[in-house]
C-alpha cells in the first residue's frame, strides 16, 4: 500500500478510526502527560504468521504526529516469528499513547486476514485455481482488508457494486429468469465489462452459458454435481466455486478444475494476529 494509495483511499478511514477512539481527547494521557516529549516504541510479534499493515500501522501516528518515525524491520507479506521485533515507532510520546490501539487494531485484523488466506493459498498451489475474497468485508475497511488478502496470497474479486456485474439469486428473482437477467445486462453494461451469473443446479447453467454469461459461478454445489458443471462449461465461460469454502474443502475442490474459488471466510472468519507495542520510553 503505497503513499498515494494511503492518502488518496485510506486516510479518511484512518480518521475516522482515531475520532471514533479520541472523541474530545485522551483524557489518560493528557492527565500523565501535560507536556510534548519525545519517545519510542517497540513493535513486538506475539505469534507467527503473514505481516500486513505495517505502512497503515505508521500513518496512524503521522496523522497524530508528523515527526512521527517508524522504522520497521519487516516488510508486508514477510512470515514473521513470535518474538520478532517489527519495528520501532519514535516521536511525541502523547501521539504514541493516542494512537497505540487504533494502529495495532488494523495491524493485527490485516496480518490476520494475510495469514489465514496464505494458508488456504497453499492448498490451492500448482492447481491453476486462483483463491479470491468477496465482499462480505468490515464496513468501512474494505481497502484494508482486500489489500490484506492480496498480500497474503489471494486474489480480489470485484472491490464493489460499481466495479462488476455480477447477477446472484435475487437479480434472477427480479429479472424474471436467467436468461432475461443476463440479457438486460448485455444491453445496460458496457461492452468490457464480463458478465458473471450464480447458478445452483446444471439447468441454471446451461441456460447461463446459451445466454452468453461470461463467468459462472457454481453455488453451493456438492462435488460430483460441480464436476458435471466444469464439465458441462467446457471452457465456453470461466468458472468459479463459492460456498462453505473450508480448508478441508479446498483440498476436493483443487482437483475439480474450476478457474475461482472465492471465500467470504477470508475477510469476515479471519482471527487476528497478536501483536503488541511495548516498552514505551522517553528519548532525551
Amino acid at each position: 500500500m503505497n503513499g498515494v494509495t494511503m492518502k488518496t483511499n485510506t486516510d479518511e478511514y484512518i480518521w475516522n478510526a482515531l475520532k471514533e477512539d479520541i472523541t474530545s481527547e485522551d483524557v489518560t494521557t493528557n492527565a500523565v502527560m501535560r507536556t510534548p516529549c519525545p519517545g519510542r516504541a517497540e513493535l513486538i510479534c506475539k505469534e507467527d504468521g503473514i505481516i500486513c499493515g505495517l505502512p497503515v500501522f505508521a500513518r496512524v501516528f503521522e496523522l497524530l504526529d508528523e515527526t512521527s518515525l517508524f522504522e520497521t524491520e519487516a516488510t508486508d507479506g514477510d512470515h514473521v516469528k513470535k518474538g520478532q521485533l517489527l519495528g520501532t515507532i519514535s516521536g511525541d510520546i502523547r501521539a504514541i499513547l493516542s494512537g497505540e490501539r487504533t494502529a495495532l487494531n488494523y495491524l493485527q485484523r490485516m496480518s490476520g486476514i494475510a495469514t489465514y488466506t496464505n494458508r488456504l493459498a497453499k492448498e490451492l498451489e500448482g492447481s491453476g485455481t486462483k483463491l479470491l475474497d468477496t465482499r462480505k468485508t468490515t464496513p468501512n475497511n474494505r481497502a484494508f482488508e482486500k489489500y490484506a488478502v492480496r498480500i497474503g496470497g489471494g486474489y480480489n474479486h470485484r472491490y464493489n457494486l460499481s466495479d462488476g456485474i455480477l447477477i446472484k439469486d435475487n437479480h434472477i428473482g427480479a429479472a424474471g429468469g436467467v436468461a432475461k437477467a443476463i440479457r438486460m445486462a448485455k444491453e445496460y453494461a458496457p461492452f468490457v465489462r464480463k458478465i458473471e451469473v450464480e447458478v445452483e443446479n446444471l439447468d441454471m447453467l446451461s441456460e447461463a452459458l446459451d445466454a452468453g454469461a461470461d463467468i459462472i459461478m457454481l453455488d453451493n454445489m456438492d462435488k460430483e454435481t460441480m464436476k458435471k458443471a466444469v464439465a458441462a462449461v467446457a471452457g465456453r465461460a470461466e468458472t468459479e466455486c463459492s460456498g462453505n469454502v473450508t480448508l478441508e474443502r479446498l483440498k476436493e475442490i483443487r482437483e475439480i478444475g474450476v478457474d475461482y474459488v472465492s471465500s467470504g471466510a477470508l475477510t469476515h472468519s479471519a482471527p487476528i494476529m497478536d501483536i503488541s507495542l511495548k516498552n514505551l520510553t522517553p528519548v532525551n
